[in-house]
């Protein structure tokens, strides 16, 4: 499930199981059993989009990133080593550049 909210929300949930008291971008709760990925994605709009802003990257590229990003962390790849970090984002790009050419044919 992806869920799209606001900024307070999600810093609701950052403080109530993660215990992080600042705004982020996304949340993934892995709900995974043996045979299967399932997951909880929590974005927050607010925050993708001062990201896109800051970034100087489109809204809806930085809103597929982050749901790529958060796919990913569903998937097992992790980012909070420097190394891991760099991974992920090679693979945010990978399905991003795949999407964007899916999606323009």
């Amino acid at each position: 499930n992806i869920i799209f909210c606001e900024d307070e929300f999600l810093l609701g949930i950052n403080q109530e199981f993660l215990q992080h008291n600042d705004f982020t971008d996304i949340i993934t709760f892995d709900l995974s059993d043996s045979n299967e990925i399932k997951g909880e994605i929590y974005i927050s709009i607010p925050r993708v989009l001062e990201n896109a802003t800051k970034l100087h990257v489109d809204r809806e590229s930085e809103i597929h990133r982050v749901i790529f990003h958060g796919c990913l962390h569903l998937c097992g790849y992790k980012d909070k080593l420097k190394k891991d970090k760099e991974l992920m984002g090679k693979k945010e790009e990978e399905y991003l550049k795949r999407y964007a050419s899916r999606s323009s044919t």
